[in-house]
Order: C-alpha cells, then sequence, then structure tokens
C-alpha cells in the first residue's frame, strides 16, 4: 500500500510518521514535505502542491489513500479535484471545509441547529463594526472571517485594543481577502479545549482530547500564535462534558452539514470554550487535525491510522470502531525560530537533533529544510519535541529534557507547557 501526505509542517510530519508505521505500507510521501520528512528514512519528500500534479502522481503511482494536512489544501478544493476524478482521499471537500475558512459560515451554521457558541456579528463595514464594539463593551474578541494561519484572531480587553484590530482587519488590510468581513463575537470564560473526531459523513470515532498553548510567553501572555505546545489527554474533558459534547455540537454538526448538502468527511476539530460548571461551547471548528495536538495523539494512539482512514474516506466507518490509546500522557513543546509570531527569521542552523529515535519521545519537523546536507530553520514553527509520561507532569519532564539538547539561533520556547493540568488544583 502507498500513502501521500499533502503538507509540510509538524502536523503532516507525525501523520506521515504514523501511518509509516501501518502493515502492509511500502511507501509514504510528504508533499512538499520538510527536512525532518526528508531525513526520516522511512518517508520521502515529493515537491508538487498544484492539485492536478498530485492527482496525476496519486494515479500514476496508484497511491492507496491520499491524506490532506493543511486548511488552505482543503479551503481550495484538493478533496473536490481527488473526487472528481475517483482517487481516494481523506478529508472535507471545499463546501464542507467553510466550516472552518468562513468564520461568518460557521457562526451562521452554529445558530441554524442551535450549537451552542459565543453571540456574534459579522461587519465589512468598520463604522458599522466599531459602533457594535461601543456597544458591547469589552472584553470582546474579533476575528478575520477567512484564514489567518490561526493568527486572525484578537482577543481585546479594552475598547481601545478592539477599536485597533477592526481598524487593522479592515482598513489595514493585514490579512488580505481574509480580513475583507471581521466576526465579532461575545468574550468567553472559562478553559479551553481540543475536541477530535474522524468522520466519514454520518458515523464517526472520537480521537484523543488535547489542550492547546496559543500564546508566545509563558503563563498564556504575548501575541496568539498557531501554537506553542500541548498535551494529551485534557483533563478538563470529563466524561460528563464529553457526553455534552457530542450530544450538542459533534451530532447535530455532521447531521447539520449532512441537511445541507454539503456531508463533512475527515477529521474535524472542534474548539471548546468550558465554563466553570462545565458547560461546553463551540470556539471556533477546524476541517483538519489541530497543531501542534496531531503531535501529542499520534505519538498516544496505538491503532493503526490507515484503515481507519480509508474507512472514513469510503463512508463506511460504521458506529463501533474503538481505538486502542497508550494509558501515558504525551506533551510537546515547539521550538520557534526568533521574530515569531510576526516575522520569523529563517536560515539558521539547527544541531543537537537526537541522533537514534527512542521509543517515549519523538522530534516532529514543522518549518525545517535541507540543505548541502545542513538542517536549517524555514519557518515560523521549527521543531515539535514530544514525549510520552506516565503523568503530563512526567511528561513534561521527558520532552523539556529532549529540548535541551537542541538549539538554533534565536530559538524561543515556553517552558510552561502544561501547566494548567499540573497546577494544583485547590
Amino acid at each position: 500500500m502507498k500513502v501521500l501526505v499533502i503538507g509540510s509542517g509538524g502536523r503532516e510530519h507525525a501523520l506521515a510518521w504514523k501511518l509509516a508505521q501501518s502493515p502492509g505500507v511500502k511507501h509514504v510521501w510528504v508533499a512538499p514535505g520538510n527536512g525532518g520528512t526528508e531525513l526520516d528514512a522511512n518517508l520521502e519528500n515529493l515537491p508538487l502542491t498544484d492539485f492536478n500534479e498530485l492527482a496525476d502522481f496519486a494515479q500514476r503511482e496508484g497511491v492507496t489513500l491520499t491524506v490532506v494536512g493543511p486548511d488552505a489544501a482543503l479551503a481550495g478544493g484538493v478533496v473536490n479535484v481527488f473526487k472528481s476524478r475517483g482517487l481516494p482521499i481523506f478529508g472535507p471537500t471545499k463546501e464542507a471545509a467553510e466550516l472552518e475558512w468562513s468564520k461568518d459560515f460557521a457562526k451562521g451554521f452554529m445558530q441554524r441547529h442551535k450549537i451552542p457558541t459565543a453571540a456574534y456579528a459579522t461587519f465589512s463595514d468598520a463604522q458599522e463594526a466599531h459602533a457594535y464594539i461601543d456597544a458591547q463593551g469589552a472584553p470582546i474578541v474579533i476575528k478575520a472571517d477567512g484564514l489567518a494561519a490561526g493568527k486572525g484572531v484578537v482577543v481585546a480587553m479594552t475598547l481601545e485594543e478592539a477599536h485597533a484590530a477592526v481598524d487593522s482587519m479592515l482598513e489595514g488590510d493585514r490579512f488580505g481577502a481574509a480580513g475583507s468581513r471581521v466576526v465579532i463575537e461575545e468574550f468567553m470564560q472559562g478553559e479551553e479545549a481540543s475536541f477530535f473526531v474522524v468522520s466519514d459523513g454520518k458515523d464517526f470515532v472520537t480521537l484523543s482530547t488535547a489542550q492547546d498553548h496559543k500564546r508566545l510567553l509563558d503563563g498564556d501572555n504575548g501575541p496568539n500564535t498557531g501554537g506553542m505546545g500541548s498535551y494529551a489527554p485534557a483533563p478538563i474533558v470529563s466524561p460528563d462534558v464529553r457526553a455534552k459534547v457530542l450530544s450538542r455540537v459533534v451530532r447535530p454538526t455532521l447531521a447539520g452539514m449532512a441537511s445541507e448538502g454539503r456531508p463533512y468527511a475527515g477529521f474535524l476539530y472542534v474548539g471548546l470554550m468550558i465554563d466553570a460548571a462545565g458547560e461546553p461551547r463551540v470556539v471556533e471548528f477546524n476541517a483538519r487535525m489541530g497543531d501542534p495536538e496531531t503531535q501529542v495523539i499520534m505519538l498516544r494512539l496505538k491503532s493503526d491510522l490507515l484503515p481507519l482512514l480509508q474507512h472514513a474516506a469510503k463512508g463506511a466507518l460504521g458506529p463501533d470502531v474503538e481505538l486502542e490509546w497508550d494509558r501515558r500522557a504525551a506533551l510537546t513543546v515547539i521550538l520557534a525560530s526568533q521574530g515569531y509570531p510576526d516575522s520569523p527569521r529563517k536560515g539558521d542552523v539547527v544541531h543537537g537533533l537526537p541522533v537514534a529515535p527512542q521509543d517515549d519521545v519523538v522530534v516532529f519537523h514543522a518549518g525545517t529544510t535541507l540543505k548541502d546536507g545542513q538542517l536549517l530553520t524555514s519557518g515560523g514553527r521549527v521543531l515539535c519535541v514530544t514525549a510520552l509520561g506516565e503523568s503530563i507532569k512526567q511528561a513534561q519532564h521527558r520532552a523539556y529534557e529532549a529540548a535541551s539538547t537542541i538549539g538554533f539561533d534565536g530559538m524561543q520556547f515556553r517552558r510552561d507547557i502544561g501547566w494548567r493540568a499540573i497546577k494544583p488544583h485547590h
């Protein structure tokens, strides 16, 4: 069997790494991949990004399954291209992925299907947006409508911040077309968690929960990033919360998408805010696995990933798939480049990577490239140092221990990943 993974980040390295362990898989390509997937003896980089060229390749090579990693490819309709040619691919169509690529669509959808989320309004006119903010007060959340690599969200604690965010999105063109409309939402109190399912359009299976750390600095301070680390499972998602998420969010979302003529097959990521009373509301949907949550989830998954995704791609998941999980916790620490998230520096030499793979520590690559045999940084998030441990605290210790040998100029990382799960609960 042959597998193609589309994408070039840490999420794609983790998916490809897991798929390569599938019995019967003899080849895994990552398109276009990165320095880490190139160094991995079980993977091969494929320097293609054009959807038709990828489909040609899959057809020519007889690829068993193509798995799509990033949001931009889904929003661009790569799944539609493959499906139109009868090629097996796992991921939502462009129409189904609108749950992610339009915040306005997602909010309207949740309203139509009575899925719990924050109150909101959408604006393309700056004056109207400013008037709404003044009427609502702060704290308040401003989001670019389109895809902005996880950075198009401002949680404004003051009115000044809120007005500045609207100006930079609607007037300043900071996110281009993605920011030509803004969604303004009420601020939700609580603790965030990431909830993942694999769906075939009707049936679904849940994956491990996780918690991502979005802000750049320790103690959840500093600007929003694509994610500075994560851990799994997330203790905040109790069996009670999980039951509420399935009945109030996952089932109505899949039923609602099917009823609107855009059945949702693929990974579905539900970003949750869970309040003090244990009531979950949806912060956002993503039409793909989270990054860096994929890294910790793949390290914990003991079941074979390939047949799961194959069945889902065929619409043949069935209602009673049981996955096997490592009972240990996993935690990943992102090593980021200087200047991330606003202006990441590239081209720094990476040294000190562990030579031999270990059972309980894996370093996934996110923004690296190989040049003349040297590993260089090529993006904001460079490496994801991921470890298993008997507890979240032990996984944290192992990950930071492994990270301590790795270095590149300007390297920055948080030192408190997992803190919410580890802090003493009073």
